[in-house]
């Protein structure tokens, strides 16, 4: 018996060394850790005593001055130094979705704090940028004033005039979007700093108001903003996103009917959308209320929610390929929307691919799309091969996010980081000064701007990493805000949270600026990863070292602990870097072995694998219950 086991071992240990992908994955907490530091590097204002991107410092200290005002503080969008209020706004409301979605697994990958403070960074601003309920400060600098030098943050010459709305030039958009993001912080700040939250829903409110009696584009009043930031999409969708955000973080029945009275005229039950991002909205929107209806909250709205809902799985069988209108995308498999900056779509949508897939879990329902029933587990691998393929599986083995793997980008399209830090050399870099230098330079950048997402690459996969590539090669906030939920997610698993129980956002612990150890692989044994009928356990039964490297095998029994008898069930398996035995693989995800038909009542269901990292994350995607 020792003899057969020893060669079980061995040839388990031979299919993992032998197979190409076998030991294939990504760290996304260093990931993560990473994307959160590049909204650090992106910070105006006064920087903190514990701030961790080391080569910026103070700027941006006299905005708002000249209109009475302080505007000091917020985030310059991209790779300039403006601050444009619109995608700005649109960044905090989507960090502060991943936060409420995936705080708890952002704490225990010890990077809530980072997250907490990145989102509170933007929200002080806000509530600077809003000094009466009917006005709102929506951009500080000129993009085309801005454009014609190359400067550090430090030593900027440009105007830095402030733009504001009000009800005499109106910006729905502008003013929806913001509310939306201090509505959603309020739900982050609620149990940490239950004063502070009072104050952004305060905020929200207002803006709300604002935004739907005075209506009109922002840029039609913030006309500077529109070869930037041009609102094409108008701000139906705002209002609609905002009402959401306000109805989730207020439980006020006025914004839940809202969105029932105003669905159709408002195009929130019309547009099947192929896009989401910091201009078009309707998908996000599309997505909260398809969770208002799972949740059971629609009440006599539930016939508009579930065209709502239709609007949003549309999104989400498109994004899959599986609808009517399918999202392009590159051979290899990135999904592509435009030439510039693309990525910010990308992340947008596997974002909502994600927070729909467990959703659909916690419900016990899946994806309806033209070619039939869809589990939930199949947007959840969608969201990761994306993100798999920005940190570098893909046709150029590049990272494209940068200080992630060997081969990132080393040119960014980005002042502060093509620059010498002023605090190794505080030469001041004029206007032009910095193109003829630094813009123009071949080599790599002096700073490293860890963490950004660039643009990424073109609709046939091709890179160049150059710094006068703009439409490839500069970051932006509003590409990361939605891939820190995402990398949150599939580091730390689902952990059996049902996603569509009220929101408690854990307090953050303490920011420390020491770098902490990887952690080790952990063999004790794993909670369960559902909280349903359904209870999934794991454990290390095993360890042995080949090679120098440790391999691990571990059972998994997942039990039913219903009164009733499971005819289906389809597991979702993440993270597994080796061979598994005892499961049927179907698709994206995992079913009964060949051998077992049903699972009765108090009875349990074992498979093993083997691998050498910690346990694979293991979630119930669906079941059907006798």
């Amino acid at each position: 018996m020792e003899k057969i086991m020893n060669l079980f071992r061995f040839f388990s240990v031979l299919l993992l060394v032998y197979s190409p992908f076998a030991l294939a994955g990504h760290d996304y907490g260093q990931a993560l850790s990473k994307s959160l530091l590049f909204f650090e590097a992106q910070r105006s204002g006064y920087l903190p005593s514990n701030q961790r991107v080391k080569w910026r410092t103070h700027s941006g200290l006299n905005d708002g001055k000249a209109s009475g005002v302080d505007l000091v503080g917020g985030y310059y969008d991209a790779g300039d130094n403006v601050k444009f209020g619109l995608p700005m706004a649109f960044t905090v409301t989507m960090m502060s979705w991943s936060i409420i979605e995936y705080g708890k697994q952002m704490a225990s990958s010890g990077e809530l704090s980072n997250a907490i403070a990145a989102v509170k960074w933007g929200t002080d601003y806000f509530i600077k940028a809003h000094p009466q309920p009917d006005v709102l400060y929506g951009e500080v600098g000129d993009g085309n004033t801005d454009h014609y030098c190359w400067q550090r943050p430090e030593d900027m010459t440009t105007d830095r005039h402030a733009y504001k709305i009000d009800t005499s030039n109106p910006g729905s958009d502008l003013a929806g979007e913001t509310a939306a993001a201090m509505a959603a912080a309020s739900i982050v700040f609620r149990h940490s700093n239950p004063s502070y939250s009072a104050e952004l829903l305060r905020h929200a409110y207002q803006l709300f108001d604002f935004a739907d009696k005075y209506r009109g584009k922002y840029d039609s009043s913030i006309t500077v903003a529109q070869k930037y930031y041009k609102s094409i999409s108008g701000y139906n969708d705002e209002l609609l996103w905002a009402a959401a955000w306000l109805y989730q973080a207020s439980n006020n029945q006025y914004y839940l009917d809202y969105l029932g009275a105003n669905g159709d005229s408002m195009g929130g039950t019309g547009w099947g959308m192929t896009e989401f991002g910091w201009d078009v909205k309707y998908a996000g929107v599309q997505t909260l209320v398809a969770k208002f209806l799972m949740q059971g909250k629609a009440g006599h709205h539930a016939a508009v929610f579930e065209k709502y809902q239709q609007k949003a799985e549309y999104f989400m069988c498109s994004c899959l390929g599986k609808a009517s209108n399918n999202v392009r995308k590159t051979p290899g498999g990135l999904i592509f929307r435009q030439r510039w900056n693309n990525m910010q779509f990308v992340t947008s949508a596997s974002f909502l691919a994600t927070v729909y897939s467990d959703y659909l879990s916690s419900s016990g329902n899946s994806l309806r799309c033209n070619s039939g029933i869809v589990p939930p587990a199949e947007l959840l691998s969608l969201a990761k091969s994306q993100v798999d393929y920005i940190l570098g599986d893909n046709p150029r083995a590049t990272s494209y996010m940068v200080g992630y793997g060997n081969n990132f980008p080393q040119r960014v399209h980005h002042r502060g980081s093509s620059i010498v830090s002023i605090k190794v050399n505080p030469s001041f870099v004029s206007c032009r000064g910095g193109y003829a230098t630094w813009f123009s330079s071949k080599g790599s950048d002096p700073n490293l701007l860890t963490g950004a997402t660039v643009g990424g690459p073109d609709a046939y996969d091709n890179f160049v990493d150059e710094r006068d590539n703009y439409e490839q090669t500069e970051p932006a906030t509003y590409n990361n805000a939605p891939l820190i939920g995402i990398l949150a997610r599939l580091n730390a698993g689902h952990g059996g949270y049902n996603q569509l129980l009220p929101v408690v956002v854990p307090a953050p612990k303490p920011v420390f600026t020491k770098t902490q150890p990887s952690p080790k692989p952990k063999i004790s044994p794993s909670p369960a990863s559902w909280s349903g009928p359904i209870s999934v356990e794991q454990k290390s039964t095993n360890s042995w070292v080949y090679k120098g490297r440790t391999y691990y095998r571990y059972s998994t029994v997942v039990t039913n602990k219903s009164s009733k008898l499971i005819k289906s069930l389809s597991l979702s398996i993440s993270k597994l870097y080796g061979p598994i035995w005892g499961l049927t693989k179907s698709g994206d995800s995992y079913t009964f072995p060949s051998w077992v038909s049903s699972l009765p009542a108090g009875k349990s269901l074992e498979f093993v694998y083997i691998h050498s990292a910690s346990p694979a994350d293991v979630s119930v995607a669906n079941y059907l219950l006798a």
